[in-house]
């Protein structure tokens, strides 16, 4: 069997290492190819993946760059497609939901090869996310979807999808924090920045609503208030300091920092007191490990972290930023009243089904009884 997985962002490198690993165990005769689109392509945004998850260095570089969405998904389907007609995999696997994803999957289906979509089934029912719009649309053409939450049925099976092509196997971006989580607890995140555990908010934003408008400017605003309050570390996202720069925002106050590893920023996740954020995958993250999480939204399209405990969404309102620190408190008096039993930044919580570290192998079997 030959499988071609396409990777193409920061995420996408978290959640397919575990796959490759997986079907290496469970079909070790099938032959893989990894293909880079390069929608990322910023060194300490995807090529540290290589380095520290163990992906296979990748047989094609399509090297597509940054460009407006319908140029940069054009560029992927425009090179990857004499990659497929070469390589003639049985099925190609792509995660997530962006533009590498979609290409990717409309590309495959195109010549007539199998698609499996690794995270089916999320849905924020807002069609003005670009992401949503690529969610949909290869849920549509995949024949194997991956979901990750129980939720992502119910999603798939109103949009028509007959229930046979789907499978609840787990979330595969738990199985690598699990697998690497001595490593992630020895890179002592916190002490590398000069914090303490526990003391700090943990930032990290880069939604074009957010980031490229007037918005943006509050928010900084108003992380420079809770910074009078409790450490503020904010690895910026290259397209988010490029934004700050071109507004001369004053970020005085604010630790500023470049893109961290994998391992250093999961790290700097689990000393936190809590993490701002505007991204997907954190809010999973931090409902594993049981720290809380403020998204910057006005929804989500993993409910299931908000149902959880762990995730509050906050709305698209900087303004809203100003109360974590208050917030904060008011958990931690919930938690002591109630024993502990629910702390807020605790872990004990346990995490939502099948994020177990073992939903790759599941993807795997399903795989495998298709070979």
């Amino acid at each position: 069997m030959r499988i071609l997985h396409v990777i193409g962002t920061r995420p996408n490198f978290v959640k397919t290492a575990p796959v490759i690993a997986a079907i290496t165990e469970r079909l070790p005769e099938a032959n893989q190819c990894v293909v880079h689109t390069g929608q990322h392509y910023d060194a300490m945004m995807s090529e540290i993946f290589f380095e520290e998850l163990g992906v296979p260095e990748p047989d094609h570089l399509l090297e597509v760059g940054s460009a407006s969405h319908a140029v940069q998904t054009a560029r992927v389907m425009e090179r990857l497609e004499p990659v497929l007609e070469a390589e003639r995999p049985d099925l190609v696997l792509v995660p997530g939901d962006v533009n590498s994803t979609l290409a990717a999957a409309l590309c495959a289906v195109k010549l007539g090869i199998g698609v499996g979509h690794i995270e089916s089934g999320l849905r924020s029912f807002d069609r003005t996310m670009p992401e949503e719009v690529n969610r949909v649309l290869v849920d549509q053409v995949a024949g194997l979807l991956f979901t990750h939450s129980e939720e992502a049925r119910v999603n798939l099976e109103r949009e028509g999808v007959a229930g046979e092509r789907i499978h609840f196997v787990g979330n595969t971006m738990i199985d690598t924090l699990v697998a690497l989580r001595e490593r992630i607890e020895a890179a002592d995140g916190p002490g590398a920045h000069g914090l303490q555990p526990g003391e700090y908010l943990l930032v990290t934003l880069h939604r074009p609503a957010l980031v490229d408008g007037p918005l943006l400017a509050e928010t900084i605003a108003r992380l420079a208030e809770v910074a009078e309050q409790m450490p503020v570390l904010f690895p910026v996202h290259p397209r988010t300091r490029a934004r700050i720069a071109a507004q001369s925002l004053d970020t005085g106050g604010l630790t500023l920092a470049e893109p961290v590893g994998y391992l250093e920023f999961l790290s700097l996740i689990s000393g936190a007191a809590a993490v701002l954020t505007d991204s997907g995958g954190i809010q999973e993250e931090t409902t594993y490990l049981g720290v809380p999480c403020f998204t910057l939204r006005d929804n989500t399209e993993r409910p299931v972290t908000v149902s959880a405990g762990t995730n509050t969404l906050l709305g698209l309102d900087p303004s809203a930023i100003a109360t974590i620190p208050a917030r904060l408190v008011g958990a931690d008096a919930a938690a002591a009243s109630a024993g502990g039993a629910e702390s807020a930044g605790g872990g004990r919580m346990p995490p939502p089904p099948l994020w177990d570290g073992r939903a790759a192998e599941r993807l795997a079997d399903v795989i495998a009884q298709r070979a």
